[in-house]
């Protein structure tokens, strides 16, 4: 039996130009997706799939293989995580068949550590689940979440809980959006991620940063910094 990880890390990227290899405090920022899975030990292999050639330099500058070319027609922006990874695990299958295990790590999850990775994969063992990733709490109870209207008047999303306290509410949580755990079965037969044998592994709310443009890379790189000291 055997485990891989697979960073996605296409090419194309509108809203941060280059984002997958973006310098992030100086180092490109796959980089840190590539040592973490690295040094967790969890892994026979880990690949990166690229349908870019500077990406697969640099992937392989820092110690991750790339033994194929993404197709271009799963390195689109509709291209789905799911798509990405079946591709991945039906080519490597071919020369690798006992592959059991497989780790889907975004390529901008600095905040990804080498523990969170192992504790996952053993988690994921002992209790027989299809899925891992990661969540972490809501700051807020999302019951008491709010609407706007064009005008900007605000609405209660669930009016039953205007006068409910926030302790009395069940806490909420989010997928950080940086690894997934998952048994190669079940990429295989596309299986939902989010399905009922999926678990979640609760992560401090800030050790995860979704970043979608430069002011929320400007964060990561602050949030970064400020857990390393």
């Amino acid at each position: 039996m055997s485990a891989v990880a697979i960073i996605p890390a296409r090419g194309g990227s509108k809203r941060i130009p280059r984002k997958n290899i973006k310098l992030f405090n100086g180092r490109p920022i796959i980089a840190y997706s590539i040592e973490s899975a690295l040094q967790s030990q969890c892994f026979d292999r880990v690949i990166v799939s690229t349908d870019d050639s500077e990406i697969a330099d640099i992937a392989k500058q820092f110690g991750a293989e790339v033994p194929f070319v993404r197709p271009a027609h799963i390195a689109n922006d509709y291209a789905t995580t799911l798509e990405v990874i079946h591709h991945a695990i039906s080519t490597l299958v071919v020369i690798d068949s006992d592959i059991t295990e497989v780790c889907c790590i975004y390529a901008t999850a600095p905040f990804v550590t080498p523990s969170q990775l192992l504790e996952g994969k053993q988690v994921l063992k002992q209790k027989d689940a299809d899925y891992l990733f990661p969540v972490a709490a809501y700051p807020a109870p999302i019951q008491r979440a709010l609407r706007l209207d064009t005008n900007g008047f605000v609405s209660m999303m669930e009016l039953e809980h205007l006068n409910s306290r926030s302790q009395d509410l069940n806490e909420g949580y989010y997928d950080t959006g940086q690894y997934y755990w998952g048994k190669a079965s079940a990429y295989l037969s596309n299986t939902p991620i989010y399905s009922e044998k999926s678990l979640g592994l609760v992560v401090p709310k800030n050790s995860c940063v979704d970043i979608d443009d430069m002011q929320d890379w400007a964060l990561a790189e602050f949030l970064y910094n400020y857990r390393q000291q």
